[in-house]
Order: C-alpha cells, then structure tokens, then sequence
C-alpha cells in the first residue's frame, strides 16, 4: 500500500511538464526537485525529523513552509515506531529546547545547551541547529531523543561514537522542580535541595492538586517601596520562563538594569547569554 507518491504534490503547483528526480544528498537529505533544478527542493526529508538531529537539519518554527520540527522518539530500543517523549522548540521572545512526556513539560534546556547550537530568531522562523564544534573533517555530530527520555549528543569519528552530552543530569534539570521564588542547589555530598532566593522564606502553604495535598512556597520576608528596592545577583542560573516578559536584543547589560531600576514594575532583569558579550536584555514584571 502507497503511503506517500509524487502524484500528490501535482496540487502544490507543482509543473506537471518538468522531470522530476528523486535524490539522497551526501549529508542524508532525501529530496524531491525538478531535474534542471539543484538548489529549490519540492520536497525533503529534513523537513520532517524522527528521533534524530543531523547537520544542516532545523529544528523549531518554519513560517514560511508552516512547518513545527520535532524529535520524537522511538517506542522502544527495537520499536522505531513514535514513542511518547518529545524534544520541541518554544516560541517564546528567548526560545529553549523542551522535553515533554504525553504532551507534559517535563525539561528544558540549560545554558550548555546553546554552546553546541545555532539559535535563530527572526520572524520567518525560530529555529535551533547544530554548530559545527569540531575541525575533525572525519567526524559528524548528532543530536538524538532516545526512547527513556534523554537528549543526547553524540559525536561520529569513523565508526566511533562517542557521547558529549547527556541531558538531563540530575534531579536539578526537571521543570519548575522547586517552584516559585526558589532554586535548586547542589550541596557538599552532591545531594540537590531547593533554597529560596536571597530575600524570600518559606511561607503560606500552596495548594498542589487538592485541598489535603500542600506544600511549602517561597515568599517575599518583606515588601519594600519602589524607591528602596535591592536587586541581588544570582549565578549559573537558569533563565526564569520569558513567555511574559520583554527581550530587547542590543541592550547591553547596565542599559538593562537601569531600565529595570527605572520601572517599579520590573522584578528581575538579565543577559540574554553571556557569551555574546553581555548584549540582550530580559526583563520580568
């Protein structure tokens, strides 16, 4: 039974009149073009990922070809049908990459994430792919969602595979694991513990899912007026989600905090990424 055939892209505008050719590229791009054309594919297997990120592949937001690029993968080691774990691009003014189980957040990436990928934001698309790390012409990096979950990178040289990243680690990298106004902390003995922010106490319990299931949040030990607020500075963090916040890209990091100082309604601010050399500004409210 055909599931897929040339004769359905006639109604895509397609010249019936050309010749068309089917060609796998060397960098194991599957495309459909016209046979006088090279450059403009009719159609491509990179527009449609399974479990795994290759070079010159995207993941994220098409516009143009209206187009959302996931991973997703397999059921099992043996089983390459679609399993329940995808690893999707947000949308938001700073995108991350997300890991979701059954359609729940359960990761997003942290800031060694962007040191092996290309993020592209602009309003044609909000893409991720992979920067070429290595000056091994003999290698080839990948990008893999496994079936237990896991985002890993690995790295091709000849018929070796080796792993350069494996996310997530630890009990830290799960969403929103301590809640608000909190963070998640690495002790002595390599146990992990949520503390609140400089500034905030363990407060009024919050209801989780029922009126008998409670538990402690993080609240402010004291409200202060506009005019006497103190900011404190927090490293190797993670950014806070920024779907509801404002990002502007050529503010570098003073410019930001005097915007922040200037608004009463601003609660945080930070860089984008360090290292652009300190340019973007976020801004909470």
């Amino acid at each position: 039974r055909s599931v897929w055939n040339t004769t359905n892209l006639i109604n895509h505008n397609i010249n019936i009149n050309e010749s068309l050719v089917a060609e796998l590229l060397d960098n194991g791009n599957f495309v459909l073009r016209y046979s006088n054309s090279k450059s403009f594919f009719l159609w491509e297997s990179f527009d449609y990922p399974t479990d795994t990120l290759l070079p010159g592949m995207k993941l994220g937001w098409d516009c143009n070809k209206k187009l959302n690029k996931n991973l997703t993968s397999w059921k099992s080691l043996k089983d390459p049908s679609s399993g329940s774990y995808v690893f999707a691009i947000e949308t938001w003014k700073v995108s991350h990459g997300l890991i979701l189980d059954q359609g729940q957040l359960r990761y997003r990436t942290d800031s060694t994430y962007s040191s092996f990928m290309n993020i592209t934001e602009t309003e044609e698309e909000v893409s991720h792919s992979l920067k070429n790390n290595t000056t091994n012409v003999s290698s080839i990096s990948i990008l893999q969602m496994t079936y237990i979950g896991s985002l890993r990178l690995m790295e091709l040289v000849g018929e070796e595979m080796h792993i350069k990243l494996y996310y997530p680690n630890d009990f830290c990298d799960i969403y929103n694991v301590c809640g608000d106004n909190s963070y998640c902390n690495f002790n002595n003995k390599g146990r992990q513990n949520c503390l609140c922010i400089e500034g905030f106490q363990l407060g009024h319990d919050q209801y989780v899912s029922s009126l008998t299931k409670t538990k402690k949040r993080c609240v402010k030990k004291s409200y202060s007026s506009c005019h006497k607020r103190e900011f404190k500075k927090i490293k190797n963090m993670k950014l806070p989600d920024t779907q509801y916040t404002t990002v502007e890209t050529k503010v570098g990091f003073e410019e930001c905090q005097k915007k922040c100082v200037m608004s009463c309604n601003c609660t945080a601010f930070a860089n984008v990424d360090m290292g652009t050399g300190g340019l973007g500004c976020v801004i909470w409210t």
